[in-house]
Parts: structure tokens; sequence; C-alpha cells
């Protein structure tokens, strides 16, 4: 996790992120509290978390490390080409070292050359992958080029299954993860918003095939990151991360289906997810193995 020192609405992602917000006034401190406190409860709950200061002034999204960098299991890594041209700079070598220096990292694939092919792949940002069924889920955007993406899958051991997504204004959904999050035992997804029937069938019924409980969210709670969730393990197993703001979207059946599979944990972010990113923006996983 990356700490925030000068957060800030980011003018060049403005554009596709319908969920992002211009900032008002200087919000830097109020997202950086945000952020220790969200720390402090990941922490208190048994999830072990790295995190690093942000020095650069020109780097607004720092906060949301998921798209620039991601681990799995066997010791891989990926590193990702960025759409807007100041999140580029978000790439922190030093995190990538840590990870070699704690974790068993056999190889590192490095595709953020393609940027100057004008090509993008935006982590699990753009990709939300499922590591029991081997399926990276991929709404369409030009933030998940489809030539990179099948690359992607063919070095990591995925399969790819892209659909179209959007709004009832018909805008594209920028991101995956904030259409669906897929857990252990459930899976939230924003079923309505895909447009093809065959695709959404698809995306549901690959989901229930490992025996998940698939959760149906509406537009409007996708739009309150309810979609924008996490599962992670805890001191005493498993967890699932999202924004207070996303909890009280949920319906009581919605809640007690997750509550049936992982234990919630609710994360106060109003300032941060003005930046168009809520929980798991925040979070990079680690799938890697401890040395010893």
């Amino acid at each position: 996790m990356i700490r925030p020192h000068h957060f800030r609405s980011n003018p060049e992602t403005r554009g596709d992120n319908a969920f992002q917000r211009d900032s008002v006034g200087d919000v830097a401190a109020t997202a950086r509290a945000e952020f220790d406190t969200v720390v402090d409860t990941l922490r208190d709950y048994g999830v072990t978390v790295h995190d690093f200061d942000d020095t650069s002034t020109d780097t607004p999204d720092s906060v949301f490390p998921n798209n620039w960098f991601s681990t799995h299991a066997g010791g891989h890594v990926a590193v990702y080409p960025m759409y807007a041209a100041n999140r580029r700079r978000e790439r922190r070598w030093d995190v990538i070292d840590l990870l070699k220096t704690q974790y068993r990292v056999q190889d590192i694939i490095d595709y953020s050359g393609l940027e100057h092919d004008g090509l993008a792949l935006e982590g699990t940002g753009a990709m939300v992958l499922d590591h029991i069924g081997r399926v990276a889920f991929v709404a369409r955007s030009h933030r998940a080029d489809p030539v990179l993406l099948e690359r992607f899958c063919t070095n990591f051991n995925f399969e790819p299954i892209a659909f179209d997504a959007a709004d009832a204004q018909g805008k594209p959904v920028y991101h995956t993860n904030v259409l669906m999050a897929v857990g252990t035992g459930a899976a939230l997804v924003g079923l309505d918003m895909i447009g093809d029937p065959a695709r959404r069938d698809m995306v549901k019924s690959r989901l229930a095939e490992t025996g998940r409980d698939v959760i149906t969210l509406s537009e409007q709670q996708i739009n309150e990151f309810a979609g924008n969730a996490l599962e992670l393990e805890g001191r005493d197993g498993l967890i699932f991360a999202l924004s207070a703001r996303a909890l009280a979207a949920l319906d009581a059946d919605q809640t007690a289906r997750i509550e049936a599979t992982a234990r919630i944990m609710p994360l106060t972010i109003p300032t941060i997810e003005t930046a168009g990113g809520s929980v798991r923006c925040m979070i990079a996983g680690l799938h890697l193995s401890r040395r010893t």
C-alpha cells in the first residue's frame, strides 16, 4: 500500500472515470489520515501490510498501486503499462525490491515498455482475476488492450473472458474491479451492466461453477463502490474488505451471504473515493511465499 502525501483528483483520468469527483480544497492530509486508519485496521485484523510513503508531488493516484503491479503464486510478478502519463510515474522499484527480499520471487514480467506503443493493461483494476478458476474477467476499455490481455493470460495461465460493460448513460466501465469482486466463497458482480446476455450468463456461470455464491449488484450499488472489494486473509480467517459507503449500499440478504463466507471489514475512506477508486484499488495483493 502507498501512503499518499499529495492526493487529489487526477485531471488526466477524469475523462473516462465516471466514479471520479473533483477535489474541493486541499484534501491531501485528510486522505493520508484515512489511509493510516485503513492500515491500522488491517493490521488489527492480522493482515500483513507493507506500506510505503509516496514522496512525489506529481502522482495524485499513487494510493492505488494495484494498477501497476500484481503478484502470483509460484513467485511471479507482473508490472503493467498505464494509460495516463502521470500514473506511469507511480511505479516503484523499491517496492519490487522489498518483494524480492522478503518473498520468493522467481521472475518479473515487465509489460510497461508497451506504453510507448500506446498499449495499457492496468493490472488488477483492468482485470479481476479468479485464482481458483484461472479466469481473467475484463471489461473492455482503452485501459485493457486485448492483445496485451492475451499475452498476460498466456504468461500467467489465465483464460481471458472479456465483455462490454456500461452504465445507464452508455459510458463504459473504466476498470473491471469497480464492477465485480471475486472471493473464495462469494462473488459480487454488476451483471446487469454487462450488455450482451450471452456474456452476462457466461460470467455468472464461470463464477458459479467453482462453487461460489454469485451475488448480483445493482448499478446504484456499483456506483457506491460495492463491487470494489477484496478478500484478505487475517489472523482468524478470511476477511471481506470494502468501504463503509459500499457496505451501506448492500441489503441485509447480500450482507448475510457475504458473511457466510468471510468476516466483513468496513473501512471509511470518503476522501480517497473521490479519486474514483475504493478499498480494492488501494491494495496490491500478495500471493507470494515468504522467505524463511
